[in-house]
């Protein structure tokens, strides 16, 4: 199986994706790649929302809707190889050397703020570069489901908001959401571990 995936990648593009992803190894490409030509059902070489809902992983989780539509770029239903590694990549831990990188090379996308970048747009329903009450709460019901009321969502809310808002809009900036998360282990919770 392993092989036969290599063979489909040359590598070239597994030389690209590893500089794109932050230096996923060769052997991690190759087992996604595997991964990924066994979800796509169409055999196209695309994965649509239907072949990752597929995955029990993500069909348990309140927010599977949310991460999977992270894979699709806006105004597209389907996502190749190359969008997948690059998804995935946010949650791919920081290597100690990837930490000392030269500072006018990109960050690579498992990089702190990246990571940030991509949970804030977990938020962010109307992409509109901030998080209003409206879709925390709806983040929120998306996690707990029935089991607060609504008058204990609101309170959530209003007391994130509260706490995060520095320039009084009444809604979350990424540069507020990255405040509010400096001291959290970003690494800890956004890291997968079939990327290890």
């Amino acid at each position: 199986m392993g092989s036969r995936a290599s063979s489909l990648l040359r590598e070239e593009e597994i030389d690209e994706i590893k500089k794109e992803t932050g230096s996923v190894s060769h052997s991690q490409i190759t087992r996604l790649y595997s991964r990924f030509t066994s979800l796509d059902k169409g055999e196209n070489g695309t994965l649509c929302r239907e072949d990752f809902q597929r995955i029990p992983e993500l069909a348990i989780n309140p927010l599977g809707d949310r991460i999977i539509n992270a894979f699709f770029p806006e105004s597209e239903d389907q996502v190749n190889f190359r969008g997948f590694m690059r998804t995935l990549a946010h949650f791919r831990p920081i290597e100690e050397s990837d930490k000392h990188k030269d500072p006018r090379v990109p960050e690579p996308l498992n990089s702190r703020n990246n990571k940030l970048l991509f949970a804030f747009r977990l938020y962010d329903l109307d992409k509109d570069d901030k998080i209003s009450r409206e879709e925390l709460l709806q983040v929120l019901r998306m996690m707990v489901g029935v089991n607060i009321s609504d008058e204990q969502l609101g309170s959530i809310a209003d007391r994130t908001i509260q706490e995060a808002d520095q320039d009084g809009d009444l809604s979350i900036s990424f540069t507020e959401f990255q405040k509010v998360l400096e001291k959290v282990d970003v690494e800890q919770k956004m890291s997968i571990r079939f990327l290890h």
